[in-house]
């Protein structure tokens, strides 16, 4: 085991708790450190940012599990809209990590960097649509399905940062919207990690230890400890200053963003 593989843990401990109190699947703040740690080790430049979205896309299966179970408890889950939602986010993130694996590193993390910008401004603000009507028909559903997931695969993350403003403008109380949110990760992060693993599993030069564009040691490394700690966030945000925390959140989310995008550029 390198001295590298101790940071996963680390990082694994706050995605989780971070994932449980705000209903996101921890992909905004999992791949840009992710990806400044795979850069650190010298991993191949042409499939670094690929490898941190497909790992941070993997660990989201179990966070979102986590998470979740959490929520549920809470009886914040509606799970007649996850069933509703879950054939359009599937595909839109199996078809989008595809598209992802063809894009460049450096336009890939620019894209990246853009969604994050908007996520952090949507937390500092504390952006909350005023509900206009109800959820949509089964087509309509799909569609935002459809495009939640492919956004959702472009940042490897759970989707909640779509998913609970388009719910709560359909009249979808806040705390239903976050626990919901939840359990929609799953469905956007199992179709994105198969996504990844294919489009990853003929690509050359890839480090040691990796399954298509999933690198295992990080992996392991961020489930183990994110899975312990995402109950805790959940039930945290049913007790917290939810509001505040969410824009230093985002405020964090944003400085995340410079410093890759100031990499990038540099």
């Amino acid at each position: 085991m390198t001295m590298w593989w101790l940071s996963y843990p680390v990082l694994g401990i706050f995605a989780g708790f971070i994932a449980g109190l705000f209903g996101v699947g921890g992909g905004l703040t999992i791949v840009p450190l992710l990806f400044m740690l795979f850069s650190a080790q010298d991993f191949p430049v042409e499939h670094t940012m690929h490898l941190a979205l497909g790992t941070s896309m993997a660990t989201i299966v179990f966070t979102s599990i986590a998470s979740t179970r959490a929520h549920h408890r809470h009886g914040a889950v509606r799970w007649e809209i996850v069933k509703s939602f879950a054939p359009g986010l599937m595909l839109g993130t199996f078809s989008g990590s595809f598209f992802a694996a063809l894009v460049p590193t450096r336009p890939l993390a620019l894209i990246f960097t853009v969604i994050v910008y908007y996520a952090a401004a949507q937390m500092i603000l504390d952006f909350k649509p005023k509900a206009h009507r109800s959820l949509p028909g089964a087509f309509g559903v799909f569609v935002a399905g459809l495009v939640i997931g492919m956004v959702s695969s472009l940042v490897a993350a759970g989707g909640g940062f779509l998913s609970i403003p388009f719910m709560v403008f359909c009249n979808v109380v806040i705390h239903q919207a976050v626990g919901t949110s939840a359990a929609l990760g799953f469905p956007i992060a199992l179709a994105g990690s198969v996504g990844y693993i294919a489009s990853g599993f003929k690509a050359t030069g890839l480090p040691a230890y990796s399954l298509g564009y999933i690198y295992l040691p990080a992996f392991v490394g961020v489930v183990v400890f994110s899975f312990l700690m995402a109950p805790f966030g959940a039930k945290l945000a049913h007790r917290l200053p939810v509001k505040q925390l969410k824009r230093a959140f985002g405020g964090f989310l944003a400085l995340l963003a410079t410093k890759m995008l100031y990499g990038l550029l540099a």
